[in-house]
C-alpha cells in the first residue's frame, strides 16, 4: 500500500462525517473544526409555524458558526418549499426566532441572494425567489435539493449532466499526459481498491471524488474545470446508487483503471468508453442516459 493510501485510510477512519473537496487529500489527517452550538430555534406560532421544522431535517452543522447554520437552514426551507415562492422574509423576525444578531441574518440573507433564492428591493423587503431563478449549480443549493421534496430530480439531472460532462472530460484528458496526474490518478485507484477491500466506504467516496474532479481539471478546458464542483457534488450527495461511483464494488473499481489505463496510454476514445460504462453500471441509469426523455 502506497504511503497516500495509508495516510488517507487512516485519516478517513478518524473522521466519521464530511468528504474531502477536490485537492485536500494530500492535507491528511483532517482537524475537524471546533464544536458549534446549533441555532436556537423557537417554535413559530400561526402561519409561520413551517420554520420551525428545520431543526428536524437539517444535515448538520458540519462545524458552521452561526452564519453557516442560519444559510444552511434558511437555504434547505427555501428549497424543500417551505418557504414558498414570494414569501416576504423579514430580517427582524428570523433574529428573534432564530436567538441570532441582525450582523449574522443580514450576512445569511447576502448569501442566499447570491444563490438566487432571495432577492432584497427597496420598499419591497427579502423575497424568496422561484425556482427559475436559483443557481442550480450551486453546490449548496444540489445538496439542499439532494435530500429535500426535489430528490429525484436532482439525482436524474445530476446523472444526465454527469453524463454529458465527464466522457468528454475523459477523452480531452487522455491528451495530458503529464507524470503527476497519471500517478495521482493511480493513486486514487489504489486507495478505492484497499478501501473496497476493508469496507472503508468513505475513503472509497473521498478517493473517486479526487479521481473524477482531477480528471475535469486536467481536461484543458477552462469552462469544464469550473463544473468539476458539480460533480463533485453528485458524488457526496447519498440516497440510493444512481451511478457506478455510488457503492464500492469491483465493477466500478474495474472501470476506474480503465479509465486510468487509457488516460496513461494518450487513448481519447478508450477512456471516454470507460467513462460512459462507468456511468451507466447501474440499470437505474440506463432508464435515464442517454434515451432522451418525452416532454
Amino acid at each position: 500500500m502506497s504511503t497516500l493510501a495509508h495516510t488517507m485510510m487512516t485519516a478517513a477512519r478518524s473522521a466519521d462525517s464530511g468528504l474531502a473537496s477536490p485537492g485536500e487529500l494530500d492535507r491528511y489527517p483532517y482537524a475537524e473544526a471546533p464544536a458549534v452550538d446549533r441555532v436556537g430555534i423557537p417554535a413559530w406560532g400561526g402561519g409561520d409555524s413551517e420554520l420551525g421544522r428545520v431543526g428536524r431535517r437539517a444535515a448538520g452543522s458540519r462545524g458552521r458558526g452561526l452564519h453557516g447554520q442560519l444559510v444552511q437552514q434558511l437555504g434547505q426551507m427555501i428549497v424543500s418549499g417551505d418557504l414558498g415562492a414570494d414569501r416576504p422574509l423579514v430580517p427582524e423576525e428570523i433574529g428573534q426566532r432564530f436567538e441570532v444578531s441582525r450582523t449574522v441574518v443580514r450576512e445569511s440573507l447576502r448569501v442566499l441572494e447570491a444563490k438566487g433564492l432571495v432577492s432584497a428591493r427597496p420598499n419591497v423587503g427579502t423575497r424568496v425567489r422561484p425556482v427559475s431563478d436559483w443557481n442550480l449549480l450551486d453546490p449548496d443549493i444540489i445538496e439542499w435539493r439532494a435530500f429535500g421534496p426535489q430528490r429525484d430530480d436532482q439525482r436524474r439531472e445530476l446523472s444526465e449532466l454527469r453524463w454529458t460532462i465527464e466522457p468528454l472530460a475523459a477523452r480531452l484528458a487522455a491528451g495530458h499526459g503529464r507524470e503527476d496526474v497519471q500517478q495521482r490518478l493511480a493513486d486514487m485507484v489504489e486507495i478505492m481498491g484497499h478501501a473496497m477491500a476493508q469496507g472503508d466506504a468513505l475513503t472509497f467516496s473521498r478517493a473517486d471524488s479526487e479521481f473524477h474532479s482531477l480528471l475535469i481539471q486536467v481536461a484543458g478546458n477552462r469552462m469544464l474545470e469550473h463544473l468539476s464542483g458539480i460533480v463533485s457534488s453528485a458524488l457526496q450527495v447519498s440516497g440510493g446508487p444512481v451511478t457506478g461511483c455510488d457503492r464500492p464494488n469491483e465493477t466500478s473499481l474495474a472501470h476506474h483503471g480503465r479509465i486510468r489505463d487509457a488516460l496513461a496510454a494518450g487513448d481519447g476514445a478508450a477512456a471516454e468508453t470507460a467513462m460512459r460504462q462507468l456511468l451507466t453500471v447501474h440499470p437505474e441509469v440506463e432508464r435515464v442516459v442517454p434515451a432522451p426523455r418525452e416532454h
